[in-house]
């Protein structure tokens, strides 16, 4: 039997095991395992087109970042691949979203061979029927591991992330029918990276992530979880003004590259993720292994409150979006326990009876 129909079969092995109000359905699988890849969903009047940019291949190691694109069109049972990402033999921590009739490419960071990181600040875009995609501008500051938002089919938001040294707490916005960049109202909590999050309407929450603590002696910075979480509403006037509010923690302890979106429901859903936060080979930055977890939570924002929907069938990590669209979430790729990069492709719906 292939992998890819191996895959399928067991992920619905796995999907009738899954506790509380999800259900599973998969999907072809990514040509190769890839994590830490920015992924996105168009939705066109031909149905919806999935994308997956860049990322982390099984290896690991620097030489195993991708510069790979891929679409899965609607209908297709294979993900066709695309020219590859201009500017780099590959990035980490982009992020990506479809509005405006494009997807668009964002940011990212790269690495040598002497672990040497540097923050890219290219934006790009493609259309659907597109093999290629086309430099669009330059971030003012360039940030990774940043949240990335839409408003209104024409803004997107990058939340606080990671520019070249440390974090930063700009709220960075593109206006894609001016190609104009502005500078919204700055995160309020502690700037993080590896965080997430999502918009609804004009409401967003954005949670975790890791902050940095630095010491007054000699000793090295640290990188640590962090639980905040914070809701914000944009000006109707003003998409540069975002009234912020803290949030209480969801359920459970802080996540580090969650899954996560805003849907048309009035919430924002969390999947995934792990408890320890890791560098890019998903070794945590206390030494130990980081693992997944498998838990999927939403906040409303109707309600006020957060809700705990039950688990993955299989606990997942290192992701960069949870693409929606019509009652449907969508995981590709990611990683897997033990460290392995996974190319399985599932969507899930909740049960909101």
């Amino acid at each position: 039997m292939k992998p890819a129909i191996v895959g399928l079969v067991l992920l619905l092995i796995l999907a009738n095991a899954a506790a509380g109000d999800i259900e599973i359905e998969p999907l072809p699988a990514l040509v190769q395992p890839v994590s830490n890849n920015a992924v996105t969903l168009l939705k066109t009047e031909n149905g919806h087109h999935l994308y997956s940019f860049l990322g982390l291949g099984a290896g690991l190691t620097w030489k195993d970042i991708t510069a790979d694109g891929f679409v899965l069109k609607p209908g297709a049972n294979n993900w066709t691949q695309l020219a590859d990402v201009p500017g780099s033999d590959g990035r980490l921590a982009a992020s990506a979203i479809g509005l405006a009739g494009y997807a668009w490419l964002i940011g990212g960071y790269t690495v040598d061979a002497g672990g040497a990181e540097k923050s890219t600040p290219a934006v790009y875009r493609i259309r659907p029927g597109e093999s290629r995609l086309q430099w669009v501008t330059d971030m003012p500051v360039p940030v990774e591991d940043s949240v990335v938002l839409g408003y209104l089919d024409r803004y997107i938001y990058l939340v606080s992330g990671w520019h070249d040294l440390g974090n930063v707490n700009l709220v960075q916005v593109f206006d894609t029918g001016t190609g104009s960049w502005a500078q919204a109202t700055p995160w309020p909590g502690a700037p993080v990276f590896g965080h997430a999050g999502g918009i609804s309407g004009d409401r967003l929450l954005v949670c975790d992530g890791v902050r940095i603590e630095y010491s007054e002696t000699d000793e090295p910075r640290k990188f640590l979880p962090s639980d905040e979480c914070w809701s914000g509403k944009v000006d109707a006037r003003d998409h540069r003004r975002i009234e912020w509010q803290k949030r209480p923690p969801h359920p459970g302890p802080p996540r580090y590259r969650m899954a996560a979106t805003g849907d048309d429901r009035q919430r924002v859903v969390f999947a995934g993720g792990s408890v320890n936060p890791y560098n890019f080979n998903g070794t945590g930055y206390n030494g130990v292994a980081a693992e997944p977890e498998d838990a999927v939570f939403s906040y409303s924002f109707k309600a006020g409150e957060w809700r705990i929907h039950g688990r993955l069938p299989q606990a997942t990590m290192d992701h960069r979006g949870l693409p929606y669209a019509d009652g449907w979430y969508h995981l590709i790729g990611g990683m897997h326990s033990g460290q392995e990069t996974t190319g399985h492709v599932l969507r899930f719906r909740l049960d909101d009876l």
